[in-house]
């Protein structure tokens, strides 16, 4: 009998290793290689899809902070997560202003209307290093795995 999926560095490990291989510092070429090996319908991705939504359903996953942006950490960078972080995020607005230090790969997935992160479709978006921007959800809701080399992200004032 087969263990049931969870959203941990475990189960994601594949993933994980793939996203420590790629050059974040060229992200167009980054996103093509997850979106060759990692895309929508993927079983893996599927897998994180459905833990993600079953996760905001039973408020273990995006039970912190309001709408329109919910929020949680799934796991720490560490050695068991190529180190990298996750953490899960539920959205319909802009949320915080933040730069990436080592970059951010985020897996995203439309839950409600036509929704675009960031201007992009339900899919990868792959930001380099010392980038920054005001992540926004416009035209429906979106839930999205943010996962950060080194777990670095720095909030930035206006």
């Amino acid at each position: 009998m087969s263990t049931p999926f969870e959203l941990d560095s475990k189960h994601l490990q594949p993933l994980l290793d793939f996203i420590a291989n790629l050059n974040v510092n060229h992200p167009e070429e980054a996103k093509k290689q997850l979106d060759s090996q990692y895309p929508l319908g993927n079983e893996l991705i599927n897998n994180i899809k459905n833990a993600m939504q079953a996760g905001i359903e039973d408020q273990t996953l995006c039970h912190r902070g309001e709408p329109p942006v919910q929020f949680s950490r799934v796991f720490k960078a560490s050695e068991d997560s190529a180190d990298l972080s996750a953490d899960a995020v539920l959205m319909t607005a802009p949320g915080p202003r933040h730069k990436h230090p080592n970059g951010e790969f985020d897996l995203c997935f439309a839950l409600e209307g036509d929704p675009t992160f960031d201007g992009q479709p339900e899919g990868w978006v792959v930001y380099g290093p010392g980038s920054q921007h005001v992540p926004t959800v416009k035209n429906g809701k979106m839930m999205i795995l943010y996962l950060l080399p080194g777990g670095a992200i720095e909030f930035v004032q206006k």
